[in-house]
């Protein structure tokens, strides 16, 4: 039933103009930094471990402003998976090295975990006329996940492969000519993972972006969606022309370090309430 309620909510927040919208989750954001103690600590120890430089109230301050652009992003999803195209086109603008999307070369697309990533996916999909894939995981409530789905899928062409999917599927369709939408930069366990260094901290990182790469054969496109007043812009950023190499690992870490530098002009726009540092090298105790 809450569920339900949750999806004819954001219908009707669809409707609102993007001040209105932007002001809510101004407060629902300011609200669930004081409500939400086990995230806010995750959000703090993650500040004190990247930017030991910030003072606690630096930290705080910071934190406070990470709550509130997550809400923000949320709520904004309402027009990203329920407004008009005409909407979309209005308030998500595409900038960039847009040349780097077109044709038909196998292409992964990095997009970090920047809280406005779902609107940055929905403007490249409905902004080239190509085939995107990215991978996806199922919510745990079917209804829940359906409208999710159906979010993500309702501009352009795109294909959700769930997280379970053999690498072949994946590499196939890059190898087609289908760019690879790709958020490698969380973590999801030890299995898979590498120890490479963010921030300085050891961080357990999948290596699928070079993998990826190497077996499809393809260019790596970063896509930095930042939030803005008037919405969202995604920068298409020039492809790396020296990756991937024949080291994995170095790979990686190079991959983390470029997103340091990314994370750096926004970093009240990063996902920062999750435990990033919850995989620990063996030996080292938890952070959290």
């Amino acid at each position: 039933m809450l569920v339900r309620f949750g999806i004819v909510l954001m219908r009707w927040l669809a409707l609102w103009p993007l001040p209105a919208l932007r002001a809510l989750g101004w407060w629902l954001g300011g609200l669930l930094y004081f409500l939400v103690v086990p995230r806010r600590r995750v959000a703090m120890k993650n500040l004190e471990l990247c930017f030991p430089e910030l003072s606690l109230r630096q930290r705080r301050a910071l934190t406070r402003q990470i709550f509130i652009r997550f809400v923000q992003a949320w709520l904004d999803r309402a027009w990203v998976w329920q407004g008009s195209a005409a909407t979309l086109e209005q308030r998500v603008r595409l900038t960039g090295d847009l040349q780097q999307l077109q044709g038909h070369q196998p292409t992964v697309i990095f997009a970090p975990h920047f809280v406005g990533l779902d609107a940055g996916a929905a403007a490249i999909a409905h902004g080239f006329p190509r085939r995107f894939t990215s991978i996806y995981t199922n919510q745990p409530n079917k209804i829940l996940n359906e409208w999710v789905l159906k979010g993500r899928l309702r501009f352009g062409q795109v294909k959700l492969f769930d997280r379970s999917a053999g690498v072949k599927t994946i590499v196939a369709g890059l190898r087609a000519g289908d760019p690879l939408y790709l958020l490698p930069d969380m973590n999801y366990g030890l299995e898979d993972s590498i120890f490479v260094p963010f921030y300085g901290q050891p961080a357990a990182t999948i290596a699928s972006l070079s993998r990826f790469a190497r077996l499809g054969r393809a260019k790596v496109v970063p896509a930095i969606t930042r939030m803005t007043p008037d919405g969202y812009e995604v920068e298409v950023l020039p492809a790396w022309s020296d990756f991937p190499s024949d080291d994995i690992v170095a790979d990686t870490a190079l991959m983390n370090q470029r997103l340091q530098s990314y994370i750096d002009t926004m970093p009240d726009q990063y996902f920062w309430l999750h435990k990033r540092f919850k995989s620990r090298p063996a030996g080292e105790p938890g952070v959290y």
